[in-house]
């Protein structure tokens, strides 16, 4: 069995969601790539990947494998072409993902601009106000905002963004002017659900962190429905300071408790450990590193 061709063939059924998928991807007969699949699992006694409706799902030990030979064979294409002299060229995909509202203002102009210097590189930019897995999604850069967890990957601080709570002029007008964080337990909010990490309604007082929520009057999944609520007056939200930059500027909403926000949070562009890293993360991490700061410090 040819150990670098069943790698490359697992990696293709997986990608692609099925065997079937993965045959017509590879432009192999089914039971061709069924079979080096099958021997795969033989060679290492156990099973990678389980059948259902939707297609295939890996196992646990399909999981920690397919992690292994994408790195594997990275490190495989990185060594060929570094010895035949290709290793500088800047092609090839690139995918990269950041939260949706911050991705939408920030980061897309960028890329743009990136793409247009960079005409050999194909972007996909996955945004979404979830955390991807670098390794599972196959994301090679990730933005993201707040504290780390995973000491494995490498990161580059580009910032802070402020937690910020406001509420409508209409709605303070109706409801009254919190001045203590203790006020809103008097007042209605808006809470988000369905994030993997939800805005947090902390706040600091002679430098201890405490939490009070005012009553949850609408729960939405999406930053946009929470601000679109907070502008119509249903109740007081918290977001983050670039999500409503532009409708405090304009006064339609109203920043309230500034002496009481908590600390900033940090804003990171990640990547894997990879050693060396491929030319285009790092002409990507170049480009988008002192322009991504020079706006949020802005």
């Amino acid at each position: 069995m040819d150990r670098f061709e069943a790698l490359s063939v697992l990696l293709a059924v997986v990608d692609a969601g099925s065997l079937s998928a993965g045959a017509r991807r590879l432009g192999t007969p089914l039971a061709t790539v069924s079979r080096k699949v099958a021997d795969l699992e033989k060679h290492l006694g156990v099973p990678l990947v389980t059948r259902t409706r939707r297609g295939l799902a890996l196992t646990e030990e399909g999981r920690a494998f397919v992690a292994a030979s994408r790195r594997i064979l990275g490190e495989l294409d990185a060594a060929e072409r570094q010895a035949s002299g290709d290793f500088r060229a800047l092609r090839g995909g690139l995918h990269v993902t950041a939260p949706i509202a911050f991705g939408e203002r920030h980061l897309l102009p960028l890329a743009l601009e990136f793409l247009k210097e960079q005409p050999d590189i194909n972007l996909r930019l996955t945004l979404a106000d979830r955390q991807l897995s670098l390794v599972d999604e196959h994301v090679d850069v990730a933005l993201r905002i707040g504290h780390l967890t995973d000491s494995a990957l490498i990161a580059t601080r580009l910032g802070t963004v402020r937690r910020v709570i406001c509420a409508s002029p209409d709605y303070l007008a109706r409801k009254g002017m919190p001045l203590q964080p203790e006020d809103l337990a008097q007042h209605d909010g808006i809470s988000f659900q369905g994030f993997a990490t939800a805005p947090e309604w902390r706040y600091r007082r002679d430098g201890v962190a405490f939490t009070i929520e005012p009553r949850a009057r609408l729960a939405v999944n999406t930053t946009e429905a929470a601000i679109q609520a907070a502008l119509a007056g249903i109740g007081i939200v918290r977001v983050l300071s670039y999500q409503i930059s532009e409708q405090l500027r304009s006064g339609a909403l109203q920043e309230l408790l500034t002496e009481f926000s908590p600390e900033p949070l940090p804003v990171n562009v990640i990547h894997g450990p990879a050693d060396p890293l491929p030319p285009k993360v790092r002409c990507f991490l170049d480009w988008i590193g002192p322009r991504l700061r020079a706006q949020i410090a802005s």
